[in-house]
């Protein structure tokens, strides 16, 4: 160390007066170049304190200088069969979603389900009083019995015209009459019994079932309201998540080469995640997609068919997808840390059998599970750095750690 700069030191360490000071690694040892107040500035500061690191050593920093090697972690470049992916952002939504709403009005007497609850097809949901539609079959089935006692009377009355006028008894007149009466009689039975289809179907209405299997939403009447038929607003909303859908978009340019996927293999496997669940993937198959391409994005809709048996999936929510296109054997793989990003491209740190490192220049693929592909660059089998790049230049020499305790051990 220059004895300059010590001596400059140790004065002002002397000094009372407010200190301005720099640390600076000198080999093993520390020096704490010091300033008082309105000495030297700062720049002079500075020139002393890199004379003091570079004086009297090798460049290259403290370990080069004593050719220490530097402690990394380390994977091998495999070979292996991956999944080739399109990914995207998809919004999960359900299958069929139904508003219950009431074809009649009347009394809402009963709620048989609660909020939330999972119904299933033909579960009866609500009870609307039935005692008007009930007086009103029973008044269409009288009018439907007091019709048809008129037209048996009026058929027998034309019967007797008919044979009135075979004799010369009746005039034409007469028994064209008779004949238009019987068959009005007969139009007023159709109509009366159209008259009690009707109230038997009101009837039914007064009882609500659910039209399919799904889970009940946020119930808007409780039992006591007065329902009207057909309102605006639905009683309840069912949706059914199982199976369920996601719809997700991906760039045009991906659509040719999708389409002939499909051609190859009818189904694609598309995978969802929620983002706070990435390891939890929901698996399901292309069925749907849209017949043309949003300009003002350039995007295409697509949309996923899954299951979900155990309701993973909840509509509205956003989920990570990937659409599988097929698989590429025989790829190159290295973790996804090895990968460095630099001014000429991405590069990886390779070591050498002498425990050099070299830096390799690679273009990578896709990134799945941790891993990513390398496109060009290496062949598979060499050795690279996954931990310590940050102190490696071409040429270093390495020291292969296993773990943490390897490198709080090692010679620093």
């Amino acid at each position: 160390m220059p004895r300059a700069l010590i001596a400059l030191a140790r004065r002002n360490f002397l000094d009372s007066r407010p200190l301005l000071g720099l640390v600076v690694v000198y080999n093993r040892g520390l020096v704490w170049a010091c300033l008082r107040a309105g000495g030297l500035n700062a720049a002079a500061l500075l020139m002393l304190a890199l004379a003091a690191c570079s004086g009297g050593g090798p460049q290259g920093g403290p370990m080069a200088g004593r050719g220490a090697a530097i402690p990394v972690l380390v994977a091998h470049a495999q070979r292996t069969t991956v999944p080739q992916e399109l990914h995207g952002i998809g919004t999960v939504q359900a299958y069929s979603t139904v508003g219950v709403k009431a074809q009649v009005g009347g009394e809402l007497i009963g709620v048989h389900f609660r909020e939330g609850q999972e119904v299933s097809r033909g579960q009866l949901l609500f009870t609307i009083d039935p005692r008007p539609f009930e007086a009103a079959l029973a008044q269409a089935r009288a009018n439907l019995a007091k019709t048809q006692a008129q037209a048996q009377l009026a058929d027998a009355d034309a019967k007797r015209w008919e044979t009135m006028y075979k004799v010369h008894a009746a005039s034409p007149q007469q028994y064209d009459q008779a004949n238009s009466a019987a068959a009005a009689l007969r139009a007023n039975i159709a109509a009366d019994q159209a008259a009690v289809k009707t109230a038997e179907l009101n009837l039914q209405y007064t009882k609500i079932y659910s039209p399919l299997d799904g889970r009940a939403g946020n119930l808007n009447l409780n039992a006591g309201n007065v329902v009207k038929a057909n309102s605006d607003t639905p009683m309840v909303v069912i949706n059914q998540i199982k199976p369920i859908y996601v719809m997700f978009a991906l760039p045009e340019r991906d659509l040719p080469e999708i389409r002939r996927r499909l051609e190859i293999d009818n189904s694609l496997a598309v995978i969802a995640n929620p983002p706070n669940e990435p390891d939890q993937n929901s698996m399901g198959v292309l069925t749907f997609i849209d017949n043309s391409v949003d300009p003002t994005t350039g995007t295409i809709q697509f949309k996923g068919t899954f299951p979900n048996r155990d309701e993973r999936l909840w509509p509205g929510e956003f989920v990570d997808v990937s659409l599988t296109l097929g698989r590429q054997p025989n790829a190159v793989v290295v973790p996804a840390q090895a990968v460095q990003s630099g001014q000429n491209g991405s590069y990886v740190f390779v070591v050498r059998p002498d425990r050099t490192v070299r830096m390799q220049m690679v273009r990578t693929g896709v990134t799945l599970e941790g891993k990513t592909v390398i496109e060009r660059g290496l062949d598979g089998g060499e050795t690279v750095v996954t931990d310590g790049q940050m102190l490696l230049v071409p040429g270093a020499r390495v020291q292969i750690k296993r773990g943490l305790e390897t490198a709080q051990s090692a010679p620093s």
